[in-house]
């Protein structure tokens, strides 16, 4: 499908490592992806996008070992394991060899978050702020801080994010009265519950968010079911958005009708529309790497979430080999655009995505689409 605008608006090369939070580390390191950034607008209308930048060594074997960066009590070292106890199938991560049994896994780079300020349409930048750059202050954030998203409620922001360390990847909470000074609130999710959104808007005075949790195994639906066993979008309801009960009811399932979702996980905060709340989403299909990554749709029942009225089998927005060419030569992953951020245009949705997990696009998608006026 083919967009009004679409573009690139971040690469790799346009972040300045010089005011990286990892400056002082003591070693040479590059950009592996500045990607998969929140979304909102800010008071003076000018959008701003959070952006994840994903810093790796740029020598990460050295001495037949493979090392990584952790954030330690105030300062940023690096780790080394021998190469003969690990395996390197991902480039993004290593897996640690005799481990007990477990699944134990190691980053080859540290994300920390920097403020970018488009303009209103969201394809031109405005500024850096680097000032206000979030990077890892606990011990539950040593591994990294990942993959922020953000919702406006009433006349509060909220952003959710991914922290990695070695006891959890939980979903940390910050808060803003002005998407600019960001408030850390502590852990609101625990292990591994990577793509809680947060809906832009209560429902009878509660906050209700998308999760997605993981696990090593799901039990089976019957033979015949229309759902494929797997990780689901929940849903959960909360008084204060800080505390959080997971709701009774499942919320979006992988259909068993196509492979193209066979695992899914939240992409976009739910936004509110005349037809019921909007929620763009990923689905990953299989293939020899780390799976076709698109984005999908569906419309929300107002008042009960958990009810689908309408979504679409056919992907809205697929990774674009044109948008990525001129920076081909940093690409260490293909078919991947992970949508993560959207806010109104007017006749439009501005939505933001990471491309390739190495860049930021910007995609005007008209409200027609989703049969919106």
């Amino acid at each position: 499908m083919s967009f009004p605008a679409d573009r690139l608006v971040i690469t790799p090369d346009a972040i300045d490592l010089t005011r990286s939070p990892l400056r002082d580390l003591g070693e040479k390191t590059h950009v592996l992806g500045a990607f998969n950034p929140g979304l909102t607008r800010l008071p003076n209308g000018n959008l701003l996008l959070m952006v994840r930048v994903a810093e790796a060594l740029s020598e990460p074997v050295k001495d037949g070992h493979v090392r990584a960066i952790r954030w330690d009590a105030g300062r940023y070292v690096t780790d080394r394991w021998p190469l003969n106890a690990v395996e390197m199938d991902d480039p993004r991560t290593f897996r640690v060899k005799d481990a007990d049994g477990w699944d134990i896994l190691g980053l080859t780079s540290l994300s920390w978050l920097l403020p970018v300020e488009l303009s209103p349409d969201g394809l031109a930048v405005i500024a850096f702020d680097y000032d206000r750059a979030i990077a890892p202050r606990h011990a539950v954030q040593c591994y990294g801080i990942e993959d922020a998203r953000i919702s406006r409620i009433d006349d509060r922001w909220w952003m959710t994010t991914c922290s990695v360390s070695p006891e959890r990847q939980s979903t940390t909470l910050y808060s803003s009265e002005n998407a600019r000074d960001w408030q850390f609130e502590g852990v609101v999710l625990d292990h591994q519950n990577k793509d809680m959104l947060l809906f832009e808007g209560q429902i009878d005075g509660h906050y209700w968010a998308q999760t997605r949790p993981l696990g090593a195994s799901f039990f089976a639906y019957p033979l015949g079911s229309d759902w494929r066993a797997g990780p689901s979008i929940n849903l959960a309801t909360s008084p204060d958005a800080l505390h959080w009960k997971p709701h009774l009811e499942p919320g979006i399932r992988p259909h068993a009708a196509t492979l193209a979702t066979a695992r899914i996980g939240g992409g976009a905060p739910p936004i509110l529309t005349e037809r019921g709340w909007l929620t763009l989403w990923h689905g990953v299909e299989p293939n020899d790497s780390v799976g076709t990554y698109r984005t999908y749709w569906s419309l929300l029942d107002a008042t009960n979430p958990s009810r689908t009225l309408a979504t679409d089998h056919a992907p809205l927005i697929e990774a674009n080999p044109a948008l990525t060419a001129p920076i081909d030569h940093q690409m260490y992953l293909r078919d991947i655009v992970f949508t993560t951020g959207i806010v109104d245009g007017g006749d439009h949705f501005i939505v933001a995505s990471g491309e390739a997990d190495l860049a930021c696009r910007i995609t005007h998608v008209p409200k027609h689409r989703f049969g919106l006026s």
